[in-house]
């Protein structure tokens, strides 16, 4: 059985016990996951995504360091 996005994130945060994302923060986490993507592989997207939640940086933040990296590299 395949589900919508919405459904998906709000049973995998409810699963890991956190809120889920806002429309925004889905947002900017798209968004940081084409400068990754289009910066470098593919790969990088979600791993960079992954990344960010590690440094504990708010989805916002992310997509700032990931244009200021891409903006180095072009």
């Amino acid at each position: 059985m395949t589900v919508d996005a919405q459904t998906w994130l709000l049973r995998y945060s409810e699963i890991l016990g956190v809120d889920p994302p806002s429309k925004t923060e889905i947002e900017a986490l798209l968004a940081l996951a084409g400068v990754a993507a289009h910066a470098s592989e593919r790969t990088a997207a979600p791993v960079s995504c992954w990344v960010a939640a590690r440094a504990e940086k708010s989805a916002d933040e992310a997509l700032v360091a990931a244009e200021a990296l891409a903006s180095t590299l072009e």
